[in-house]
């Protein structure tokens, strides 16, 4: 499901499930939890094969969760955010296509989030009786403000890439959002990952995350997907 590979300081992690739109199951989350324990490069590159980046949680996985099951796969997905969040170098997601939910909330978990034109982005999971709980209660509001966030998440609209970038979702509109990981793979790696370092520190968001893993665990209790 996650493909690593290698090259001048950037170890490029994609999504390979493109007949899914690359959706995410628990194994999938733990493969791309496991690439980034196992990655030493200074930078970090996360795209999705195919015409999507990443269409968010396996809907099969989430018809079956019970309220114990949705909190343990909330906490599933929390953690591999927190990962990709607390990286030591820069992770930068290349969205190229489709982003929704839980792709979403990867993306927001990179410190770079760079968009070609024809990608949209959208936190659909409102329309479906949810909402996404690996983090992005937390990191939306951060990233866009409180006011765009609860517009995005409430409204579950779709939102092009120019519109994105005039929030502050995505920072750069490119054909060839890798060309940017390697512009960061070039910089000087340890004050790369000192500046990381030091502007995550604050990035705690323990109890925030509790409180989103319990609420989506009863919006799964009376589901009816």
């Amino acid at each position: 499901m996650v493909r690593t590979t290698t090259d001048d300081g950037v170890c490029v992690l994609t999504l390979d499930r493109p007949e899914q739109r690359n959706a995410l199951t628990r194994a999938a989350l733990r493969d791309l939890e496991a690439a980034v324990d196992d990655a030493t490069a200074p930078v970090l590159y996360l795209h999705g094969a195919g015409e999507a980046f990443c269409a968010g949680a396996d809907l099969d996985v989430v018809r079956d969760l019970d309220a114990d099951g949705a909190d343990a796969f909330a906490a599933l997905g929390q953690r591999v955010a927190r990962t990709l969040e607390t990286y030591d170098g820069a992770v930068v997601a290349g969205i190229d296509g489709a982003a929704r939910g839980g792709g979403v909330e990867l993306a927001l978990a990179c410190d770079v989030r760079v968009a070609t034109p024809d990608a949209t982005l959208a936190e659909t999971g409102v329309k479906l009786g949810l909402f996404g709980a690996w983090g992005g209660t937390a990191r939306l509001p951060d990233v866009v403000g409180a006011g765009e966030a609860l517009d995005i998440a409430l409204s579950g609209r779709t939102l092009d890439a120019r519109t994105a970038l005039r929030m502050g979702l995505v920072s750069r509109v490119t054909d060839d959002p890798r060309t940017v990981a390697d512009e960061l793979a070039a910089v000087d790696e340890r004050a790369l990952r000192t500046l990381k370092t030091r502007m995550r520190d604050d990035a705690d968001r323990e109890n925030q995350e509790e409180r989103e893993r319990a609420a989506f665990a009863d919006l799964i209790a009376n589901a009816d997907l």
